[in-house]
């Protein structure tokens, strides 16, 4: 009886091997995903959508790199995207297999969109930003109507391009009667646009009191002063409220705090790059982050919004929106990477 007992225990112990072994060459034979074949469909309407269809050998998902910074997965391998823009794009499109191994393969796709890009900064060329495309409001000018603490300068210790980057940088320090230094660019008098999409790419300060802001105003604001003007604010933050950023409408009977207005939260509104946008027509005014609408206003010919606006993009101190001041910060950067206007 002993001697059974053990031939059954090896019988056992070699018909589990034999399991083990063989449910080791199946995963081993599923390999590195290979045979990626890609077609593509552009539309011949001017839309920008692009169909694709990918498949490979032993693949299960797909990622698709539509070569614009936009991302998608799909596990079917089949999927249509909408290019905002008319270009060549060098799609980059990354099968995996069940274990985690990866195979690419890239195409160049030509795409027919109406939107352009009509107006940008890309901050590539260190120092000073271009004079051909920015100007700069000086001083304090009482607060700029909002009790604000800062005094504007034009110098690169405020406003410098580097590293591919615009920074807008905050300092506390004394000069000319006020504790902090920051700069406010515009493009008043350089570019003007009426309709269209904007796009601010931009890594937001911290600190209590930082108010950094995207926005526009109207060109005719010498000839009919603000609010009359209208005032379009694509992104603000408080540094008192971190991770919380706002878009608002300002112009007669909205505006300070009567201001037509949504917020949204940016977890990484502070440590990453985040796309700021607006998309402006007669009809409507939509506000996104990363491509997500979460602010859409009724446009109609009874507003101010039907007329060329200039761009600013500022880093304030306090105010009646930054509130109060943490005495602990002694400077802070908003980063913008690029500005982007498509019509």
């Amino acid at each position: 009886m002993k001697k059974l007992s053990i031939y059954l225990f090896i019988a056992l112990a070699t018909a589990f091997a034999g399991c083990n072994k063989e449910n080791h060459n199946a995963e081993a034979a599923v390999g590195k995903p290979s045979n990626i074949e890609v077609t593509y469909t552009p539309s011949t309407d001017n839309s920008g959508n692009v169909t694709f269809a990918v498949t490979a050998k032993d693949a299960v998902s797909y990622e698709f790199d539509f070569g614009n910074g936009v991302y998608q997965n799909s596990t079917s391998g089949n999927l249509t995207y909408k290019y905002p823009v008319a270009g060549t794009y060098t799609v980059k499109i990354t099968a995996k297999s069940a274990t985690g191994k990866i195979a690419t393969q890239t195409t160049q796709v030509t795409v027919t969109a109406s939107e352009a890009l009509v107006w940008s900064d890309e901050f590539d060329t260190p120092g000073a930003p271009d004079p051909g495309k920015w100007g700069y409001d000086l001083g304090n000018n009482n607060g700029w109507g909002n009790n604000e603490a800062e005094y504007y300068t034009n110098r690169t210790d405020n406003a410098v391009v580097a590293d591919g980057k615009l920074k807008i940088i905050l300092k506390k320090e004394n000069y000319n009667g006020y504790n902090y230094t920051s700069a406010r660019l515009l493009t008043k008098g350089k570019f003007n646009f009426k309709y269209g999409r904007v796009e601010f790419k931009a890594k937001l300060p911290t600190g209590g009191g930082t108010w950094p802001a995207l926005w526009a105003l109207g060109s005719n604001i010498d000839t009919n002063p603000w609010p009359a003007c209208g005032e379009i604010d694509i992104m603000e933050h408080i540094g008192n409220q971190q991770n919380r950023v706002l878009a608002t409408l300002h112009y007669p009977e909205h505006y300070g705090g009567n201001g037509v207005s949504n917020a949204t939260m940016v977890p990484t509104a502070s440590t990453e790059f985040h796309v700021y946008s607006m998309e402006w027509s007669a009809t409507t005014i939509k506000f996104a982050v990363d491509g997500t609408v979460y602010h859409t206003f009724a446009n109609s010919s009874a507003t101010p919004f039907n007329a060329n606006f200039f761009l600013i993009m500022n880093l304030a101190m306090g105010g009646n929106l930054g509130g109060a001041i943490d005495p602990s910060v002694n400077s802070a950067t908003m980063e913008v990477d690029y500005v982007r206007v498509y019509k």
